[in-house]
């Protein structure tokens, strides 16, 4: 026997049909002899439609009063996947994040899991029962209130359980087959993985692959959880993100963000301590930064960009102007229409003239790229949002990121 954690997203409970289908999944894992944790996020886009709400009764409502609305839509899909369970002969009990031990710090919208206290999950299972806990949410031990752990929270829920618990595998059950080389929305010849290694997926994470929230696969990571992505909707193996053992592929995949802005403050002087200045102010106004390129310096001045969460844009501008005008520099501008394209792969670490095959591919599109950023396993460009999608087939295109024809040729 064998103890397994499944997390089923929004879509796969996004309607009774599709609940009482997921209920007969879990009861044939349940029937195999397996210990089952199950972790669900909220119906469809119950989510979506309770911060619609909020907005129409207060456009600034409290950061505490938002969690408590939003925790309702886990509390409601897994009450009716316990029931689903009963019906279908399965014991089951429905915990929240906090009777299921979560805690976590007190930063209500993006709380951080600090530890979880199992006994209550063990002692169910024990008896027997499948145990579903509401994804995204916990309690913080020192101000006893309810938390939320940030968009894509059930993912972290899930991995953690079996990081804490010592599950076998964490299978993570969405509305897509797994992992593929390219957002097949895009690119529809995009190749599913069968593996890719944590740090690849980290990388993809946080470069804009929304398949798995980065948080999710830290936890795997550290706690060595194999997390298996796969389909709700049939039971074919998906791809599986571990520790790799075989030699890694050179490339793995081509993620895009076109979430982000790109903020640029001119003529700022060169001198020691103007950067620090500038981001300083940035952070304590809680505006999150993700790539920085500073020109060279010509006449004693020079340019900084920077890139943030399009949601930051206003915040960032703002900051930004206040800084240039105490550092006595020029204008600060803001291009909303940017997208940022990823290369991700370890194989990348030791093999030469990646780059120049991504910057030449880029070309031959007439792509002009505005800002570079790099690590042992990533090449990020930021491009024009409206050639995101020339850019990621052009560099899928490059290193040969298709599915593989099955046809044999003469």
């Amino acid at each position: 026997m064998s103890l397994i954690v499944q997390k089923y997203g929004g879509t796969s409970v996004g309607d009774p049909s599709r609940i009482l289908r997921v209920a007969g999944r879990i009861a044939e894992t349940r029937r195999a002899g397996h210990d089952v944790i199950v972790v669900v996020s909220a119906m469809g886009k119950t989510t979506d439609d309770l911060i619609a709400l909020a907005s129409e009764i207060n456009p600034i409502p409290p950061a505490r009063e938002m969690d408590m609305l939003l925790t309702a839509g886990e509390r409601i899909a897994m009450a009716l996947l316990a029931m689903a369970l009963d019906n279908e002969g399965i014991e089951a009990v429905s915990l929240t994040g906090s009777q299921a031990g979560i805690l976590t710090d007190d930063s209500h919208g993006s709380a951080k899991i600090q530890e979880i206290r199992g006994d209550r999950i063990r002692t169910n299972l024990d008896e027997g029962k499948v145990v579903i806990v509401a994804g995204f949410q916990g309690v913080s031990p020192e101000t006893k209130e309810v938390t939320t752990l940030g968009r894509g929270g059930s993912d972290a829920t899930a991995v953690a359980l079996a990081a804490a618990h010592g599950a076998d595998v964490c299978e993570i059950i969405t509305d897509v087959d797994g992992v593929y080389t390219a957002d097949p929305r895009l690119v529809p010849t995009a190749r599913k993985l069968d593996e890719i290694s944590f740090e690849e997926m980290l990388e993809l994470a946080a470069s804009g692959a929304g398949v798995l929230m980065g948080r999710s696969v830290e936890f795997g990571r550290r706690f060595n959880v194999p997390i298996h992505v796969r389909s709700s909707f049939h039971t074919n193996p998906g791809t599986w993100v571990k520790e790799k053992t075989m030699e890694q592929a050179i490339v793995s995949g081509v993620a895009h963000d076109s979430s982000e802005a790109k903020i640029t403050v001119q003529n700022v002087p060169d001198k020691p301590g103007v950067a620090a200045t500038l981001f300083e102010r940035l952070a304590v106004d809680g505006v999150n930064i993700d790539m920085i390129v500073q020109n060279v310096s010509s006449a004693g001045e020079t340019d900084i960009s920077f890139t943030v969460p399009r949601q930051h844009a206003v915040r960032a501008k703002e900051t930004a102007s206040a800084v240039a005008v105490s550092l006595g520099a020029g204008d600060v501008d803001v291009d909303e229409n940017i997208a940022k394209v990823s290369l991700v792969g370890a194989g990348m670490k030791s093999e030469g003239g990646i780059a120049a095959r991504v910057f030449r591919a880029l070309a031959d599109q007439r792509i002009n790229i505005e800002m570079i950023s790099t690590s042992t396993i990533r090449i990020s460009c930021v491009v024009q949002e409206a050639q995101v999608k020339a850019a990621v087939s052009a560099l899928v295109d490059e290193f040969e990121l298709h599915e593989i024809s099955e046809e044999v040729g003469v």
